[in-house]
């Protein structure tokens, strides 16, 4: 599997681009976020002029002025947030984060090491560490993107041609183009869910769910049209 079967890098991130090649395996990204935005040019960079009082930012933060800004929230570096996008009241944002435009980051929820693209939706007490989001991407409230196993070993990747081992000992979810999981659904580590795919709501589910595939129960899926 490469990156381009699932996700594609949005124009808005073509500054980045060199980091994620859409013939990498798309967990291949998840380490290369920390050093992509190393190479980011901060200090030409134009950020945001009004930062509300009541918002901590530390380190290196890239902060498009479109951005809209909440009364409250916790942003650290290295970040850099794109035009368009919305966060919310407390949102946490713990570093090596990279956001595109017009996404959506909620009220309650904490991001570390992931890069999640444009028109995606993190809107309501989400956790997303170690693991990209696609374009249109979104996540029902309390979904939770697991990024540890419990004996801390190197997360595999389930695929229909065979287990692959990632060589990340954390590593989330890749959620492709337009795919969703619903309210309180928790994601296993290492997880892909291919372009517009769905896990319903309450579930867990970990491995590979195929483009356009809904699963809603833990042994049965079904093919859905999605239409945007």
């Amino acid at each position: 599997m490469i990156a381009s079967d699932v996700i594609t890098l949005p124009e808005t991130l073509e500054h980045f681009a060199k980091w994620f090649s859409p013939d990498d395996a798309p967990w291949a990204w998840i380490p290369r976020i920390e050093e992509a935005l190393s190479k980011f040019s901060w200090l030409l960079a134009q950020g945001h002029s009004a930062i509300p009082a009541g918002m901590h930012i530390k380190g290196k933060v890239y902060i498009h002025p479109t951005v809209k800004l909440p009364p409250t929230a916790v942003i650290e570096g290295p970040t850099w947030i794109g035009p368009g996008t919305e966060i919310r009241p407390n949102a946490y944002i713990r570093g090596k984060v990279i956001i595109g435009a017009n996404c959506v980051i909620g009220n309650s929820c904490e991001l570390k090491n992931c890069l999640v693209l444009d028109g995606a939706q993190v809107p309501h007490f989400n956790y997303v560490g170690d693991s990209v989001l696609g374009q249109g991407a979104h996540l029902g409230a309390g979904v939770i993107l697991a990024n540890l196993r419990l004996d801390q070993a190197s997360v595999p990747v389930r695929l229909p041609s065979g287990t692959v081992d990632s060589g990340l000992r954390k590593f989330g979810a890749i959620f492709g183009d337009h795919a969703e999981a619903g309210c309180n659904a928790v994601i296993q580590p290492g997880t892909i869910l291919g372009r517009k795919a769905i896990v319903m709501p309450s579930m867990s589910f970990g491995g590979y769910l195929p483009d356009g595939k809904m699963v809603y129960a833990k042994t049965e899926t079904r093919i859905i049209d999605r239409r945007f």
